[in-house]
């Protein structure tokens, strides 16, 4: 599948491991592209301005921008433990009071927040976490990491540790939807979310061709870049995800952490409030 437009479409992707099934072969699909690798963060903001037209984003930021809709059901979501997003605690968690958030995420930023209210009715004093930072380098009760920096072990002095994708699950029930491909609403893309789709495809049959060629960028095992893209993660949208995206956006508005009234809109798909 490729697709031709006299501008070349700008395509932004995260830098993380966990992108990486989705964007197998993506240049090679859409030959008339330009793909940008960035954090989380940055490609929500270079969307919302328009310097990007398709981005893999925060799945939060459709809940904040209502010019933005879901456009692919390629997404990096999690069943269960998601290994890459990790909430650390030098204290009980209900002794938070203070949480430095990785400055590459806001759902996952959110997430935490959220489940440290509804679970302890804590509201930290927050802090921005740099990405160049490390674990040790904040005084903060807690610190929330995302991406491959949170894949190793925690320091001694942490007194807990939660994953994420897995204290969500076993709270709700629900899958968690960590990004999802996204453009403003109105923008003509053609069909690129069969493109998207494709991409997804072949990176989930190339798994282990892509944690063979991460790995060693990473400084981790091939079998452990594979067991986190197959048991960690999964890249597809189904009725499980929406509904766990639906309760995480009441969630988010119920905390003041996404405004009222925009709704979650699916290009594709009926609306979903």
């Amino acid at each position: 599948m490729s697709y031709s437009n006299p501008k070349p479409l700008r395509i932004g992707a995260v830098s993380y491991l966990n992108s990486k099934p989705l964007i197998e072969g993506l240049p090679e699909l859409l030959p008339e592209t330009e793909l940008i690798l960035d954090y989380p963060s940055r490609l929500a903001d270079d969307l919302s301005a328009g310097e990007l037209d398709i981005a893999l984003i925060p799945s939060i930021e459709v809940f904040r921008n209502e010019s933005l809709e879901v456009i692919s059901n390629a997404c990096v979501a999690a069943r269960g433990p998601v290994f890459s997003v990790k909430l650390y605690s030098r204290v009980p968690w209900g002794n938070v009071r203070s949480l430095a958030l990785d400055e590459g995420s806001r759902t996952s930023a959110a997430l935490a927040r959220i489940m440290l209210a509804e679970r302890f009715g804590v509201q930290p004093d927050c802090v921005s976490l740099p990405v160049e930072s490390e674990l040790t380098d904040v005084e903060t009760d807690a610190v929330l990491l995302i991406g491959d920096r949170a894949m190793n072990k925690a320091p001694r002095e942490f007194l807990s540790t939660w994953d994420l994708g897995e204290e969500w699950m076993t709270w709700t029930g629900l899958p968690f939807v960590f990004a999802l491909w996204a453009a403003r609403k109105g923008n003509d893309l053609g069909h690129i979310d069969e493109s998207l789709q494709l991409a997804r495809d072949r990176g989930v049959q190339n798994i282990d061709d892509i944690a063979d060629r991460e790995a060693p960028h990473l400084g981790i095992s091939s079998k452990l870049a594979t067991t986190y893209l197959t048991d960690n993660l999964h890249f597809r949208m189904g009725d499980a995800e929406r509904s766990g995206l639906k309760l995480f956006h009441s969630l988010a508005v119920q905390q003041g952490l996404a405004p009222e009234g925009i709704d979650l809109v699916f290009r594709h798909y009926a609306s979903a409030r």
